[in-house]
């Protein structure tokens, strides 16, 4: 990767839009998520993403995503009150060739650890299975098209605790300005495959738009999104609103 003054306003965006980026990136992603639950209240959630990519040969990244959830829930019901924790830690370590192409793809594990403060935030059960993303890249293309999924199943490390299956596939479409700023969407569609039948999915629509800037030399992305909730799973809200700070570090 360039110095920092050598990477364009458009490099940077497709750097912080990247799944898999050749540099170290940390997200801060807030989730108002409206509506939540039988007393559609307000439910919080930060999520801090290191994405931290480590070269391994000349031709091969490990690049380890990991996601540490801080969960407001508000009450459930008269016996469940409000609550505030840390939920279950995801670790995706992806293998990714490092080579020059007009995609960029990962496949690794993806593990879920039962690290949650409180019941009600997270399952006692550890989770494995696997993750892919990818992303068309083109350089001087301002587009930006790919995916990142992954699916998991409960290993029974608690007998007490329920069993899971689960799994979440998140689209991404971007179109980048020369100036750094950008319009978005990246819907987080989840399923839950042990549901009832027809509280399966969260099918979310809807967009952002984000802006590439420096603080000092620092490149920092910044990002705004609304989406409605068309299908919904038990206890899903109807609206989330997104709230993305990342900061990357470029070589």
């Amino acid at each position: 990767m360039p110095a920092v003054a050598e990477v364009s306003l458009r490099e940077l965006v497709k750097e912080s839009q990247n799944p898999l980026p050749a540099l170290v990136s940390v997200p801060f992603q807030n989730n108002f998520n409206i509506g939540y639950g039988p007393e559609r209240g307000l439910q919080d959630g930060l999520n801090i993403q290191p994405i931290i990519p480590v070269p391994v040969t000349d031709g091969l990244n490990i690049i380890t995503r990991t996601v540490v959830p801080l969960i407001f829930n508000p009450a459930l019901s008269r016996d469940i009150g409000a609550i505030g924790g840390v939920g279950d830690v995801q670790v995706t370590p992806f293998f990714s060739p490092s080579q020059p192409s007009p995609w960029v793809w990962g496949i690794g594990p993806v593990i879920q650890l039962p690290t949650h403060s409180s019941p009600t935030l997270g399952n006692n059960n550890l989770g494995l299975g696997p993750s892919v993303a990818a992303l068309r890249w083109a350089k001087d293309d301002p587009f930006l098209f790919g995916a990142l999924a992954y699916t998991a199943w409960s290993v029974n490390t608690d007998p007490r605790a329920r069993a899971y299956s689960i799994g979440s596939l998140q689209p991404l479409a971007t179109y980048i300005f020369d100036d750094g700023l950008y319009v978005t969407t990246s819907p987080l569609i989840k399923f839950d495959w042990l549901a009832a039948h027809d509280r399966q999915v969260l099918l979310p629509l809807g967009g952002g738009i984000g802006k590439i800037f420096h603080v000092g030399k620092v490149p920092v992305s910044t990002e705004v999104h609304a989406y409605y909730n068309v299908m919904k799973r038990d206890l899903d809200a109807d609206w989330q609103l997104r709230f993305q700070v990342q900061v990357l570090f470029p070589r």
